[in-house]
């Protein structure tokens, strides 16, 4: 009984950390390096992540399942782009997602675009392959929606 509790609780942590090794990066700059470096597209994921409710179900319904993680590694290079109203944010990191969120043309939240960046003397140029919210049916039926982007 006890040999099942330890080999219980190993499995469960496994999950929980594999969960936890996505990162999720704030600075664009940053992320379009990765992006380019591991040929991958960038999933801006625009979100009000202390006060819209899409927002917190989306991340609760796919974006911190394992199998959406698994999927990102594969994938994609992860950006997030908050518009908190609670918690505070450098000047640097509100300017940088104000001008993303005109940039798409973002009028709610969440918003999920699919994209490759290239940089040209100094300048960042966007491709759009996509956008997407929230989507009722879970993980598979979100990630139906996201390959159908990044297939094209």
């Amino acid at each position: 009984m006890n040999r099942f509790i330890v080999v219980l609780l190993l499995f469960v942590g496994s999950i929980a950390a594999e969960a936890q090794e996505i990162v999720w990066e704030t600075n664009v700059k940053k992320a379009i390096e990765v992006s380019n470096k591991t040929k991958k597209p960038l999933l801006l994921f625009f979100t009000g992540s202390d006060w819209c409710g899409w927002c917190i179900r989306l991340q609760k319904e796919v974006l911190k399942t394992a199998e959406f993680t698994k999927w990102a590694k594969e994938n994609v290079v992860l950006v997030e782009l908050d518009f908190p109203r609670r918690s505070n944010q450098t000047d640097e990191i509100k300017k940088q997602n104000n001008e993303l969120q005109q940039a798409f043309g973002i009028q709610g939240f969440p918003t999920v675009v699919f994209a490759k960046a290239t940089t040209k003397d100094g300048k960042v140029s966007f491709e759009g392959l996509g956008n997407t919210g929230y989507v009722a049916g879970g993980t598979s039926a979100w990630l139906a929606v996201a390959n159908g982007f990044l297939k094209k």
